[in-house]
């Protein structure tokens, strides 16, 4: 496995979208070899896949992969399932209809069989709790819980090679995300991080995402350089 000069690497969670960038920023800054997967889930937001290509090129990740996975075969959630309505209200109280059931877990657990195939003992994922929109699966709490699974669930940490998972955004507003992103020299402009971009990564400017995403940037200081339909 190729490894940074500091002698390490890390597999990256990238979806493409303004924290994962970030996060992927963040790890190449301290010293890793950064291997970014970016997964296919059946999410309607499929643009997003292809701004995390652009994205890992442009940080110069050392290697990218997209796994195919078919959670829209399951549904349950507005993203992935396009009978139910992606919520344009402003964001509200509580797990909101976006929410894809066990989607972290699920893709920390391809994210950890690769770190052990690359021999890596460092996952990044860029959850956040406190612009959050509610989701369980981004609290520090669900963060430490994975982080044990994994290094009772995996042959490299029962032989000694203790598993860290990095969630560097966990504690940080959007705009504190925003304004360590361009320290990093991050390009929003290749991000994508609404719910139903179109095919070219137009965002609505209305689900919880784009408002979010919005705010951070009016609060950061910094130009939106998100590529809105309207």
């Amino acid at each position: 496995m190729p490894r940074s000069a500091s002698g390490q690497g890390a597999v990256v969670l990238l979806s493409g979208g303004l924290d994962s960038a970030t996060t992927l920023a963040i790890a190449r800054a301290e010293g890793f070899a950064c291997y970014c997967l970016s997964i296919d889930y059946g999410q309607r937001h499929r643009a997003e896949l292809s701004a995390a290509t652009a994205v890992a090129e442009a940080l110069g990740a050392s290697g990218h992969r997209c796994l195919r996975l078919s959670l829209d075969d399951l549904g349950g959630s507005a993203l992935t399932d396009a009978s139910i309505a992606v919520p344009v209200a402003g964001v509200a109280p509580g797990i909101p209809v976006t929410y894809v059931p066990a989607r972290n877990t699920i893709m920390l657990s391809l994210a950890l069989a690769w770190a052990e195939v690359l021999g890596s003992s460092d996952i990044f994922v860029g959850v956040n709790a406190v612009d959050y929109s509610g989701y369980p699966d981004c609290r520090p709490e669900y963060v430490e819980a994975f982080e044990s699974l994994a290094n009772l669930a995996t042959k490299a940490a029962v032989e000694g090679a203790r598993l860290r998972l990095h969630a560097p955004l966990i504690h940080l507003g959007k705009a504190q995300i925003i304004q360590r992103g361009v320290e990093l020299g991050v390009d929003f402009g290749l991000t994508v991080s609404c719910y139903q971009a179109d095919e070219h990564g137009h965002a609505c400017g209305s689900c919880d995402s784009c408002r979010l995403r919005r705010a951070g940037f009016v609060a950061a200081g910094v130009a939106d350089p998100t590529r809105y339909r309207v």
